[in-house]
């Protein structure tokens, strides 16, 4: 017998308002995109239609079907033990980012292909330009230090038409470069984005998988399950968050001129007092936190430029009012 059914609120309010996925999900609606997911779906205690998110494959089978529903993509996948992302988090950052360029252009958000956005470490599952290209027809170059993970997401741009043209992809040879080997010369970007390595260390990024899977479960977890928490480059990196963001803004600052805005989530808030000191010795000139919250998770993504009002002006005028 099933407890009385919860009384869930129409929309998840945390979410941007823009953003697809601020009602409940409509299994019945994702089933018919998607007829795989069927057999993932079932009632909980609570008698509603849910999956179970402790089932790497049933949460990459709801990803597959959210995707093809509201994103136009016939084609989604991830190699085994490769990040299955968020997708409503994944479109809340893309859509605060551009409400940050927006205001630069009067409250108009830039459209359009010739709005270039860099993605730094685009990792297997291509999710931030699938979304940017059909939101706001953005192109995007993905970068990543992982060949699989280039080779996964090449795949899903050449099998999907919405995304192909659009989305290039590039292997960056050298992991403790950003920017340099990946931006061409001359090559300009309306906006850098970019979800870092969470972890310091590989034990530690073990130890956070195990965490959140007895959180989701209520059970005692020995050890991560394969396929759920994503690859070491994608989850750790030596000093971790607060490290990687470090050396993005040091190193951002020898392509001031060739983007416009540079961006960054950063999950962690005691990070912030670190990154806002870079930021300082950086010489940005302007600096933006926008917070963010998905369920109980609290995030907030940091953008910095180091242009003056002046070369702002000069850079709308000269490629978004061409639009």
């Amino acid at each position: 017998m099933f407890p009385p059914k919860r009384e869930h609120p129409k929309e998840k309010t945390q979410l941007h308002p823009r953003n697809k996925h601020r009602e409940r999900y409509d299994f019945k609606l994702l089933i018919r995109s998607c007829p795989e997911l069927a057999q993932f779906v079932s009632l909980n205690k609570f008698d509603d239609e849910s999956i179970d998110f402790f089932n790497p494959e049933a949460v990459k089978m709801l990803n597959r079907a959210l995707l093809k529903q509201y994103y136009n993509i016939d084609y989604w996948d991830i190699p085994q033990g490769y990040l299955c992302p968020p997708i409503p988090g994944r479109a809340d950052y893309i859509h605060y980012i551009a409400d940050l360029l927006g205001t630069t252009n009067k409250d108009v958000i830039p459209k359009g292909e010739a709005i270039k956005c860099f993605d730094i470490g685009a990792g297997a599952n291509c999710v931030y330009p699938i979304i940017g290209t059909a939101e706001y027809g953005w192109s995007f170059v993905g970068s990543d230090i992982d060949p699989v993970a280039i080779k996964s997401a090449g795949k899903i741009v050449e099998l999907n038409p919405s995304l192909k043209g659009k989305v290039d992809l590039r292997l960056q040879n050298r992991p403790k470069d950003i920017f340099r080997g990946i931006i061409k010369e001359d090559e300009m970007f309306d906006l850098t984005i970019c979800n870092p390595p969470f972890h310091a260390s590989l034990a530690e990024a073990r130890s956070g998988s195990v965490r959140k899977l007895t959180n989701l479960t209520k059970k005692n977890i020995a050890k991560p399950i394969l396929n759920f928490g994503g690859q070491n480059s994608e989850l750790w990196c030596e000093g971790g968050e607060e490290r990687f963001v470090q050396n993005m803004i040091i190193q951002s600052r020898q392509f001031a001129t060739s983007c416009f805005l540079f961006s960054t989530l950063i999950s962690k808030e005691a990070n912030l007092r670190s990154v806002y000191e870079s930021l300082r010795k950086a010489e940005a000139r302007e600096v933006k936190t926008i917070p963010m919250g998905q369920g109980n998770k609290i995030s907030r993504i940091v953008a910095w430029t180091f242009l003056s009002r002046e070369q702002q002006e000069e850079w709308i005028g000269a490629r978004w009012n061409r639009i």
